[in-house]
């Protein structure tokens, strides 16, 4: 694994008098106009820096008389300066590790800015809504495939024409997934193969928070099914169209709860604990221990699948979406502490970039926030937890598989 994103951009500063320029094949050149002189490293930093990826959209690369200029043609304007030079990325050396590009404020599109994902296929879970709907909506006008994983169709749909209102080329698609039933997530993902060769992202996003207690028609506590089994079950059925890609990765949507859940040894891994009876239930505890099985079932990925990139992160703190919805007390409470959180599109960047950024290619089993790399709790990096969930969660699957077939048996004699 290599070393990533020790310190910020602070000093990359220019100082009074030179001017950052991009050479014609993206190689970043700086001009001292005091001296009239160049140099190909930044005169702060020393480093070098190279601009990658398509135009934004509306801009046009232009020569004339030997001279190159960008036409932005939305808002009608000329320039000398390449519009990438603004997310320019240093070259990558062993001897160095690669630094932040970005932080807390940066919103998905940032992130994307010049990328073109197109070729690329992505499965977004909970994308009709929220920080899903952001990811999705931001990869989408990138040029990537994406597919929306919702139980809602009429919704999921109403967010499909929501992005091709901005781009009627966007290549998006449904699949209904009800993560509440596993007999769904099997033929949701028997569907998406027989439609998609290969899958190139993978991002669990979905989950639930504050819910009153209600058992899945699999008879399992909706809080742990819908944050952690059913999406485990997706991913594992997925294995196949995953590693046929090349650098494919798996984003799994975690939270800074983690550290708050009350599972620490293997001994709390029991299926009545992890899906507990009525009176055992607290919403909050409850959700606590699914973004922690997030952090385990990452963890334990990543060591049994070394050739997909495994990550998971923290989108932000009381961000105003759909979460609270099933809680009044908790929907007024992001409502009030709204206009000093993330919006939509910032609490998206994590994801993105965990999904897309080049300077993780070879890196698995990092754990993320603000586009930065955190350490996770303890209990989080215990290994064996992080296998006893997995034996834990392929049972809890099992046995509901028997049962199906048991009745499907039966109604056939």
């Amino acid at each position: 694994m290599v070393g990533i994103l020790n310190d910020s951009d602070s000093d990359d500063e220019l100082p009074p008098g030179w001017e950052e320029r991009a050479s014609h094949d993206g190689n970043v050149y700086y001009v001292n106009h005091f001296t009239k002189g160049t140099q190909w490293t930044h005169p702060q930093t020393g480093r070098k820096k190279i601009v990658e990826g398509e135009l934004p959209n509306g801009w046009e690369r232009c020569i004339s008389n030997g001279q190159i200029f960008f036409v932005d043609h939305a808002n009608r304007m000329t320039t000398y300066t390449d519009p990438r030079l603004a997310f320019a990325t240093e070259y990558r050396e062993l001897s160095q590790p690669v630094r932040q590009r970005f932080d807390g404020t940066s919103t998905a599109l940032s992130v994307l800015y010049g990328r073109d994902l197109r070729n690329k296929v992505a499965l977004v879970t909970g994308a009709n809504t929220g920080i899903g709907f952001e990811t999705a909506r931001s990869l989408a006008l990138h040029g990537c495939t994406v597919v929306f994983g919702c139980r809602n169709m009429k919704k999921a749909q109403l967010a499909i024409d929501k992005i091709y209102h901005e781009m009627e080329n966007a290549s998006c698609d449904f699949l209904h997934l009800d993560l509440c039933s596993l007999h769904n997530i099997r033929t949701a993902a028997a569907k998406f193969k027989q439609k998609y060769r290969a899958l190139d992202i993978l991002i669990l996003n979905a989950g639930v928070f504050a819910v009153p207690y209600t058992l899945t028609e699999d008879g399992y506590e909706m809080t742990f099914q819908v944050n952690h089994l059913s999406q485990f079950y997706l991913t594992l059925l997925l294995e196949h169209s995953l590693r046929s890609c090349c650098n494919a990765r798996v984003v799994i949507l975690s939270s800074e709860s983690h550290r708050f859940s009350l599972i620490q040894s293997i001994q709390d891994l029991h299926p009545l604990i992890l899906s507990p009876p009525a009176y055992k239930y607290w919403s909050m505890g409850a959700y606590n221990d699914s973004k922690l099985c997030n952090i385990l079932f990452a963890q334990e990925l990543a060591r049994r699948w070394p050739t997909v990139s495994i990550f998971s992160c923290h989108p932000g703190n009381m961000v105003s979406s759909d979460l609270s919805r099933y809680s009044w007390m908790y929907r007024f409470l992001f409502a009030l502490v709204r206009p000093f959180t993330k919006s939509l599109q910032q609490a998206a960047s994590t994801t993105v970039f965990c999904a897309t950024a080049a300077e993780l290619e070879s890196t698995t089993g990092i754990y993320f926030n603000n586009c930065y790399r955190c350490d996770i709790s303890n209990a989080g990096l215990d290994p064996q937890l992080a296998s006893r969930l997995w034996d834990t969660s392929q049972e809890m699957i099992i046995n509901v598989v028997k049962r199906d077939k048991l009745w499907y048996d039966l109604a056939l004699t």
